[in-house]
């Protein structure tokens, strides 16, 4: 009889290549344990920082994120063998902006959407059946200002994420308080502004990732400046946001450097993450599931500094948390009861991560 091989669990992690990395490295998920295994790399890569994947889990694509915010930035697309964990370069475009930071694969594979953090934009990029990158179909630049001196004097958007329903897409802009809401067209990967066009944050908060909650109704925002946490209610069926709560992401007596990353809501729904530069924490909030109300739960050392991005494994059983400024991925256990995080001990080397992408192969 032969033998059945168990389904592979990759682990994709982008860098910046500005010290010692070379690239995008490709681990392997040990399940059970939570541990990384190194597979793989693609080297030659200039800070391929940020990661989207394919539906299909054929295709990788990387944003390309220069050294200054005034260069400009590029899309990178990659085939992925899964077998062997290789990839292969496939071609890249021009962002349409300066400092690309953030992409989002549309949930019919045929759109890549894209933030360019210096210069305030998004564009939309066609997939190609092959997996390549076709000019920009469509491209939006962002105007305003917030109340940061040095940070909100013009728009810097900083993420670009598509709704469950595929049928609209939100851009949370740091430089202008905002989060912009565009109905998306997946028949063109054209952006247009949503009838609720944005929904404003407090002054200075600057909101850098979005996420939505798995019952669909609920969707947060965490925002970097301010350091703190954007709870919405969500209406999928006009795409409109209205804002229900804002908490911290750091504790009470905190008064130290504040700079949040990454947000992720639990695959359960029950609990929120946030990650916390300078204070070198995840955060954890309770989310009661009749009325999506935030309660503390805790703050967690990274056992490393600066996390940037962090991912939870689809089952919800671990979270991994990329230490930038360390060079290690720290891999902890999630309690589903109490949402807690307890390190497993196991410490993956990786040159300046920033961001981690689980994909389990079929």
């Amino acid at each position: 009889m032969a033998n059945i091989q168990e389904p592979k669990t990759f682990a994709f992690v982008g860098t910046y290549t500005k010290t010692n990395s070379e690239g995008i490295y490709v681990y392997t998920l040990d399940t059970t344990s939570g541990s990384l295994h190194y597979v793989n790399k693609i080297t030659g890569l200039s800070n391929p920082s940020f990661l989207a994947v394919h539906p299909s889990k054929k295709y990788l694509f990387a944003t390309r994120e220069p050294d200054t915010s005034e260069e400009e930035g590029a899309v990178l697309s990659f085939s992925f063998d899964k077998e062997t964990g290789a990839l292969t370069f496939l071609n890249e475009q021009s962002s349409m902006g300066s400092s690309s930071c953030h992409m989002n694969v549309d949930r019919t594979g045929k759109y890549l959407l894209v933030s360019n953090y210096g210069s305030g934009s998004v564009a939309v990029f066609p997939i190609n059946p092959d997996g390549t990158l076709s000019e920009k179909s469509d491209f939006i630049q962002h105007t305003g200002s917030s109340i940061h001196p040095r940070r909100q004097q013009s728009p810097h958007a900083h993420s670009i994420t598509v709704a469950p329903s595929n049928r609209f897409a939100y851009a949370a802009d740091l430089g202008i308080d905002k989060v912009l809401i565009y109905e998306f067209n997946a028949m063109t990967g054209k952006l247009t502004p949503n009838a609720q066009s944005s929904v404003n944050v407090a002054p200075g908060s600057g909101p850098r990732h979005f996420d939505f909650h798995p019952n669909n109704k609920w969707a947060y925002v965490i925002n970097e400046i301010s350091a703190t946490l954007t709870a919405f209610t969500y209406d999928a069926r006009n795409g409109n946001l209205v804002e229900t709560q804002t908490v911290s992401t750091l504790p009470e007596d905190y008064s130290e450097i504040r700079s949040c990353a990454d947000v992720h809501v639990a695959p359960s729904g029950r609990f929120i993450y946030g990650s916390n530069r300078g204070h070198n924490s995840i955060v954890i909030y309770k989310i009661d599931p009749r009325t999506g109300h935030l309660d503390y739960v805790d703050n967690v050392p990274t056992e490393g500094a600066a996390p940037r991005n962090f991912a939870i494994d689809p089952t919800g059983a671990f979270l991994f948390a990329a230490n930038q400024d360390n060079d290690n991925i720290v891999t902890f256990t999630i309690n589903s009861e109490t949402g807690g995080l307890t390190p497993t001990g196991d410490i993956t080397a990786v040159p300046m991560p920033v961001c981690i992408k689980i994909v389990p192969i079929s």
